[in-house]
């Protein structure tokens, strides 16, 4: 058997940029490079191999969490057929990547991370930066991932490299298992050398499956579909996964079976498209949350069916109503009781088609669809053209946008009260025209996630929408766009503060606290002072970005058009009117309101929440 003599760090680079993912007949590299911060537990390993491995391109960031947020979008954007990896150094540089491991698991995003670990020979620790326990001398920070997770190992040894990365990359691209998949790297083991067989650094393609149903469930599926009156779709971030857009369009074609989309699932059918109903849930529209109260059947397609898609388990009203779940995992498709289709999305939906040849929706209830359609087409053009004077409201920001971007261009967003308002009014004319990050909702994902989205697709234009509460998380990233030549636009909102949770507390009575940017009053000791007086414009300047700003709708627009011709990453500045709201559309989210309280406006709320409860069901 042929060896060759490599450290751990050499043979792990080495094995990575010879894996390759194939589906359908297409094949491409699996990983797309390394991002990382090079310090005293991955810099003589990890960063001495990637130096002497130029084809396998190594890119520095400015903070960890944000690299992996990079990754993931990069990830989403691709479809899962590609990925980073990131690297850190033992420590606060590890741990900094939790958040960004729980974004990739939550959302089922193939992310892989190197951080350095405790030495394995232990004679010398403490080791800077190293956690000490009385317990257990067998743990480090790097435990922590664990929870967050898909796969976790620690490489004690440089030869458990050729057990575990075979098992990482079985993780990653698993349709079913992918997430976040850490391998710990003690900073001895990596720069220890072992004889490793030639064999083992062969490319390797990984077939990405495509499971088919099981024929007597799929069978019993049809005969669901067939009986039910008043059907509904919710399509989920698996249509996007399995590829599965086209095939979802001419089976609701075909059936007349409106189509809800969850924040992840956007996309999926085209808004035009006549079955599209658009958003469902608490962050759900009229028309979506009408057809959901009343449906006898819900067909989840690719959905996990988070609290905001069920609005708190109050969306789905009909006492006889029925779930019938297509899902590549077992786990969500086994969810509400349902009858399980465990497979591939795109493929039980053309077998669907072909057995539901003469199947079509009552009547009736075809012409409550286009009804419900027409009516919400409506109220989107409403709050599009508000007609404000002065500063523009959210919701005409929104409206601008959307009228602004190509279909192919990118529109990525994951906290505060864009979210909500993307998921109601946002069109999307393409299956991949809308980004948004609503598993975790994590605020500080749209920068870097936007520069990931740019190097899977660097023909798109990428258009992140911030608050500015989310720009304040990870500006910094806008250095490293610069330094990467990765063009992106930002447009940040500002409205003094976390606009969501304050429009939150202000509705369970608690007035907004500690939501606003001021500056605390000297007479009442709380945050009511002055708004603080903060330059976002020369802060995005500062850090090397083309600024623009707007205090009127006109001027947003006028903005817009300068920063796609801008050479560089682009921020756009607009200062908008808080006070106009996007409304709810017969929806609920459970947000537990104080028992008791000496408010007034608190003992209301807590009263309304009790009736509110009452709605919510198991099933």
């Amino acid at each position: 058997m042929k060896t060759v003599r490599l450290t751990m760090a050499q043979a792990i680079i080495r094995y990575l940029k010879n894996q390759s993912v194939e589906r359908d007949g297409q094949q491409n590299p699996f990983f797309a490079g390394v991002w990382g911060i090079l310090g005293h537990g991955n810099v003589a390993g990890i960063g001495q191999a990637l130096q002497q491995t130029p084809d396998f391109r190594f890119y520095p960031a400015r903070n960890e969490q944000a690299m992996v947020h990079l990754a993931s979008g990069f990830a989403k954007m691709s479809n899962r057929k590609r990925a980073f990896a990131c690297t850190s150094s033992i420590g606060p540089g590890a741990t900094n990547m939790i958040t960004g491991a729980a974004v990739a698991t939550i959302n089922h995003l193939p992310v892989l991370l190197l951080p350095g670990d405790i030495f394995a020979r232990r004679n010398v620790a403490p080791v800077l930066q190293q956690l000490e326990s009385p317990a257990s001398q067998d743990i480090s920070v790097n435990d922590c991932f664990k929870p967050v997770s898909r796969y976790w190992d620690r490489l004690s040894r440089p030869e458990q490299a050729l057990t575990s990365l075979p098992e990482a990359l079985r993780v990653l691209t698993s349709p079913v298992e992918t997430g976040a998949v850490v391998l710990a790297l003690p900073q001895d083991v990596q720069v220890e050398a072992y004889d490793y067989p030639e064999a083992f650094f062969e490319p390797r393609t990984w077939h990405i499956r495509r499971t088919p149903a099981d024929p007597e469930i799929l069978a019993r599926s049809v005969e669901w579909i067939r009986q039910a009156r008043a059907p509904l779709i919710v399509a989920g971030g698996g249509v996007h996964y399995s590829e599965a857009e086209a095939a979802l369009a001419r089976f609701a074609s075909l059936t007349g079976i409106p189509v809800a989309e969850t924040m992840a699932g956007k996309g999926s059918l085209a808004c035009d498209h006549p079955q599209s109903v658009g958003a469902v849930g608490a962050t759900g529209n009229l028309a979506a949350n009408s057809l959901a109260a009343r449906a006898d059947l819900v067909i989840g397609i690719g959905t996990r069916y988070s609290d905001f898609t069920t609005a708190s388990k109050t969306a789905f009203q009909n006492p006889e109503v029925r779930f019938l779940n297509l899902n590549a995992a077992e786990f969500d498709a086994s969810k509400h009781s349902a009858l399980p289709v465990v497979a591939d999305a795109r493929l039980v939906l053309e077998a669907w088609a072909g057995a539901l040849q003469g199947y079509s929706v009552p009547p009736a209830y075809a012409a409550e669809i286009a009804r419900l359609r027409a009516g919400w087409d409506q109220e989107v053009e409403r709050l599009y053209h508000l007609g404000t004077a002065g500063r523009p409201a959210q919701s005409e920001v929104i409206g601008a946008l959307n009228e602004f971007l190509r279909p192919e261009d990118v529109l990525v967003n994951a906290a505060g009260s864009a979210p909500g308002d993307l998921h109601k009014l946002w069109r999307a004319r393409d299956p991949k025209n809308f980004h948004l990050e609503y598993g975790y909702s994590c605020m500080g994902y749209e920068i870097p996630a936007s520069m990931g989205i740019k190097l899977a697709a660097p023909e798109r234009e990428v258009y992140a929408l911030v608050g500015d509460g989310t720009y304040l998380m990870m500006p910094s990233e806008i250095v490293t766009s610069i330094q990467e030549g990765i063009k992106i636009n930002i447009v940040l909102v500002e409205n003094h503060g976390y606009a969501s949770i304050g429009s939150l507390s202000r509705s369970l009575g608690s007035g907004g606290f500690g939501t606003v940017y001021r500056e605390r009053g000297s007479a009442s000791g709380q945050l009511d002072g002055e708004y603080l007086p903060l330059d976002f414009v020369s802060s995005a300047r500062g850090l090397g970005a083309v600024t623009f700003e707007a205090s009127s709708l006109e001027e947003f627009k006028t903005a817009l058009e300068q920063a796609r011709q801008a050479p560089r990453t682009a921020v756009v500045v607009v200062h908008t009117d808080t006070s106009q709201k996007v409304p709810g559309y017969a929806s609920w989210w459970d947000v537990a309101v104080a028992e008791v309280s000496e408010s007034e406006e608190v003992r209301q709320a807590r009263a309304e929440y009790e009736e509110a409860l009452k709605k919510e069901r198991y099933f």
